[in-house]
């Protein structure tokens, strides 16, 4: 895979790196991009399947009602 160059903030760089738990710069950051896109990827399976049941109610006629 393709490796990019990105300057960051040492500060920022350092909190991470003490958040994560990691003694590694590259490690750190490349463990919270990891977990950014994971998360994104939980919130779209979350938001599909939401929207599943809401759909099948539309297409559902409604019950009579005596």
């Amino acid at each position: 895979m393709p490796k990019v160059t990105v300057s960051l903030d040492a500060e920022l760089v350092v909190e991470v790196m003490v958040l994560a738990g990691v003694g590694s710069p590259q490690d750190a950051v490349e463990l919270v991009v990891r977990d950014y896109v994971a998360r994104g990827h939980r919130t779209e399976a979350r938001a599909a399947a939401r929207e599943e049941p809401r759909a099948e109610r539309e297409v559902t006629p409604p019950e009579p009602q005596g």
